[in-house]
């Protein structure tokens, strides 16, 4: 029994908590405890302990006599260093995947890897933008447009030359300036960060141009207008990029801003930072009403949940860091709130207990959950990534005025073939019907 190790008083603090997890995580019962230690094997687990410096968890045994392979999770519980939020979830999954009416495949090559697109949605309700690079995040930009809210596409689009040496992800935003001037602005990555502009809505585009002497990863997958009219763009850095040093140190969330519409901006400042956890891909919500905004981040060393930090300033200061149920946890979130009121957020499920880990997914709650660590209502399948390595997610997010959300991401359809660019369309009643007849089969 662990009280060979551990005080009885940790373990009658851990158990309960093992105990609802293993409940949690559809297992009836726990039959029985094993302890092991932290020295890993390759393909093999982690092998008896020899001393009790050596403890790390246990493995909890189902009653089909299957393992589940939590051992760290239940050494941070006995340790009290536990995730904070639960690794799984227990609100409903509903599953789109299968749903092939509502995919819509924007782009696909025979052998080239095409990814990580972001849209943009005019004021016309119906022209999307759609913008992604040839390859894994570096390689040549393509541009491509719908006129008709995301149903067809055209071909891919004349852009300037170098475009074709981007060396990050694209990341494309709407921006207004204070004259009421509006402008398409594009950024790619690493050192320098660089920026594309165009000022009739992707007829025509500037040559990318840097914005200043620093760098960083997946650069300004959030640009926000904050109640001033300025704009904020989020970024981050593990040390790499920022000055072109080249040598990781440690991740850090930037925040740059813009008075002029996004034409010039301000030098990166430190909003978010852990102490443990590798912090990166910021993705913003703003409140319901509209006084506080909302970071939630990527956690990059895959051992905590994601995080979320708030500001009530308008970006001036932030709160400290904290992680999210294990229902938010994923890669690249984008949010954006449906006509009732309710929240829809996308990602790369990196939830530590899934069963679609590794799928293009989204969240539906409310902003308060969030605020207050709810798992939310739903978790939804939207696509099945057959590529088994994250090869999915980094989307755009758009909705339509008939309550449509169009979400636009890459992804491995077919193991045998590269990514392909591909849109999924729902309407969160869609969502909810399913559920209903989901809990109604139970």
């Amino acid at each position: 029994m662990p009280e060979n190790n551990y005080s009885t008083e940790q373990v009658q603090k851990a158990i309960p908590n093992a105990v609802q997890t293993a409940l949690d995580w559809g297992c009836p019962y726990i039959v029985y405890w094993q302890l092991y230690c932290n020295e890993l094997k390759k393909g093999k687990g982690p092998p008896p302990v020899k001393s009790n410096d050596d403890v790390r968890g246990f493995w909890l045994i189902r009653p089909d006599g299957s393992k589940a392979w939590i051992w760290d999770y239940f050494y941070k519980l006995l340790n009290k260093k536990s995730l904070s939020q639960p690794p799984g979830y227990s609100i409903p999954l509903i599953d789109l995947a299968g749903d092939k009416h509502r995919q819509i495949i924007i782009d696909k090559e025979p052998g080239q890897y095409l990814g990580h697109p972001t849209t943009v949605l005019l004021e016309d309700n119906k022209t999307m933008i759609t913008v992604y690079p040839k390859g894994h995040g570096r390689g040549a930009i393509v541009f491509k447009k719908s006129t008709d809210g995301g149903l067809t596409w055209s071909e891919r689009l004349p852009v300037p030359e170098n475009w074709a040496t981007s060396k990050e992800v694209p990341t494309i935003h709407r921006v207004i300036d204070p004259q009421g001037t509006k402008r398409l602005i594009m950024f790619s990555g690493l050192y320098p960060i660089r920026m594309a502009v165009s000022e009739d809505d992707g007829k025509t585009w500037t040559p990318l141009k840097p914005i200043g002497d620093f760098g960083g990863i997946v650069v300004m997958a959030s640009v926000v207008r904050l109640t001033n009219g300025d704009y904020m763009a989020l970024f981050h850095d593990d040390g790499r990029f920022l000055k072109g040093a080249g040598k990781r140190t440690k991740f850090q969330v930037f925040k740059i801003l813009s008075k002029d519409g996004g034409l010039t901006w301000s030098q990166p400042q430190v909003i978010a930072e852990h102490p443990t956890a590798h912090l990166c891909e910021p993705g913003a919500v703003r409140s319901p009403d509209g006084e506080q905004l909302a970071i939630l981040l990527r956690e990059n060393s895959r051992k905590l949940n994601s995080f979320v930090t708030f500001s009530n300033d308008e970006g001036k200061t932030w709160s400290k860091p904290k992680q999210v149920p294990g229902a938010l946890t994923g890669d690249r979130h984008v949010a954006r709130y449906a006509p009732d009121g309710r929240l829809v957020i996308i990602f790369r499920d990196t939830t530590h207990q899934s069963p679609t880990k590794g799928d293009f997914v989204a969240w539906v709650g409310t902003y308060d959950d969030i605020v207050n660590g709810r798992e939310g209502q739903y978790r939804v399948r939207l696509l099945d990534n057959k590529s088994g390595r994250g090869d999915t997610g980094y989307a755009g997010l758009e909705l339509l005025p008939d309550g449509t959300f169009v979400t636009t991401t890459y992804c491995v359809l077919k193991k045998s073939e590269k990514p392909l660019v591909v849109s999924v369309r729902f309407k969160l009643q869609d969502i909810d019907a399913k559920a209903a007849l989901q809990a109604n089969s139970i």
